[in-house]
């Protein structure tokens, strides 16, 4: 017992260690910025007036794009809607139900508005990474497709005469991507919502039942899991908006009163919110940590892409943040702000989600309940295959070592619903944020290049 509680304090120590340099904030009039909040927002400000606001001009196309969604018999896995699927179900997930009451209770109802421009910035990034993933992707032997910012990293540096340090920076990533993998999160919020719900407290057969069918998906490789991802998000997405467009209609003529908020809390925040500074941050954070652009999570998703053009991709792949930040964590927002279940003391998280619901419906946790085990579910398959990604790009494609990953994935997933894991959460978020860090570096130099193959595809499209 002694030497298990001296592993738990020295990981416990090695983490909140961890975590203090990767969410190193600086204090400007007693509001804490992170620095790698900078780094992710910054870094889509560049992308998007570099490449002329692409996340405007080319919105319509990229709506055009996805209107095909044939299987062709160009390279890839997976049709370029899967793509996009199995991407946004890795991101739409707990943090757009209880991250952006979280955003609101601190930042107040100002906070949306700032959650909505990150939101609106964060798809210059995705085009720039999803482009990269495609263009630098790799086929396999066995057909299969591998790509991701750890392939493009490489890429970039040995263009800039600095292959060692690519090669170390591409292996950071996958290292990062593998431990940032691990489900525990999803798990862990799932079977809290389903214990306070159904008074259901087995936490380890929970654990047990989530990991065997996270393994019956993932056991099939990417194309199983797209098949999954491509029918869940759309349900998942329809249940979770049709429920909050009923909050909405029974509070239609608050509406325009609860923008004018929104808009006037933006730019005249009250003081307890922390100022203007604050209520940015907040919402700049939210729509960091929901939509993960930059953090190139998406990018592996998308590199598998059914496309000879990676371009195209890029614009499917600026769909993301819209759909993630700009729609449904608005509509989470609206809801919360329209029944005023933010200003109800004693409510925290999803606590807030739950109760502005269940002030129309008193049903509604059951909904949220299937709601957030959908999005987790979906979010543990997807991030499933990024971690995997990044294990083949380690030890190699062979299956034995790759069926090895799923086993210890899936091990892994068992064990999240056990309480006591935060210094787990800690770690994981260390990982996903770390891998911010060689992947924004890698498309700053691969910008020009991207701009390049940008105007060269508006030419080509012009010609026809």
């Amino acid at each position: 017992m002694t030497s298990d509680f001296s592993f738990q304090h020295a990981f416990e120590s090695l983490t909140t260690k961890l975590a203090a340099v990767v969410f190193y904030a600086f204090d400007i009039n007693g509001v804490a910025i992170p620095m790698v909040l900078i780094w992710l927002i910054s870094g889509a400000l560049v992308f998007t007036c570099y490449l002329g606001f692409i996340n405007v001009r080319g919105f319509s196309h990229a709506i055009g794009l996805l209107k095909n969604n044939k299987r062709s018999s160009e390279t890839g896995e997976i049709t370029p809607f899967q793509a996009l699927s199995t991407a946004l179900s890795g991101t739409v997930g707990t943090g757009n139900i209880a991250g952006v009451a979280v955003a609101i209770s601190l930042g107040g109802p100002g906070a949306t508005f700032w959650m909505i421009v990150a939101g609106l910035l964060g798809m210059s990034t995705k085009f720039v990474e999803c482009t990269l993933a495609v263009k630098y992707r790799q086929i396999n032997p066995d057909g299969s497709v591998s790509g991701g910012p750890m392939y493009y990293i490489k890429a970039a540096l040995d263009k800039y005469n600095l292959p060692l340090t690519g090669t170390v920076l591409a292996m950071a990533f996958s290292v990062f991507v593998i431990f940032g993998s691990a489900g525990f999160v999803h798990v862990n919020q799932g079977f809290v919502q389903v214990k306070t719900v159904t008074g259901f407290d087995n936490a380890w057969l929970f654990g047990a039942v989530y990991a065997f069918l996270v393994g019956a998906v993932i056991i099939g490789g990417l194309k199983s899991i797209a098949r999954v991802t491509s029918k869940l998000v759309p349900l998942m997405c329809g249940i979770y908006l049709l429920a909050s467009l009923i909050v909405m209609l029974t509070h239609a003529s608050a509406i325009p009163a609860a923008l004018w908020l929104i808009i006037q809390g933006a730019f005249t925040p009250e003081a307890g919110y922390g100022g203007f500074i604050g209520v940015l941050i907040q919402g700049f954070r939210r729509a960091a940590y929901s939509n993960e652009a930059g953090i190139g999570s998406s990018p592996i998703a998308h590199a598998a892409a059914q496309t000879k053009d990676p371009v195209s991709q890029g614009f499917v792949g600026l769909l993301e943040p819209f759909i993630d930040t700009v729609v449904i964590c608005t509509i989470t927002a609206l809801v919360i702000i329209l029944t005023g279940a933010y200003q109800t003391p004693g409510l925290d998280g999803v606590q807030i989600t739950s109760g502005a619901f269940a002030s129309v419906f008193s049903w509604f946790p059951w909904v949220l309940m299937v709601a957030l085990l959908l999005f987790g579910f979906s979010t543990v398959i997807s991030w499933s295959y990024y971690g995997m990604t990044g294990w083949r790009y380690l030890v190699g494609t062979d299956k034995h070592l790759t069926r090895l990953y799923k086993v210890l994935f899936c091990f892994i997933v068992s064990m999240g619903a056990v309480p006591n894991v935060m210094a787990v959460f800690d770690f994981i978020d260390s990982m996903i944020f770390l891998m911010a860090v060689p992947n924004i570096l890698a498309l700053y130099l691969l910008l020009p290049e991207v701009k390049a193959d940008l105007n060269a595809y508006w030419q080509k499209r012009q010609a026809r």
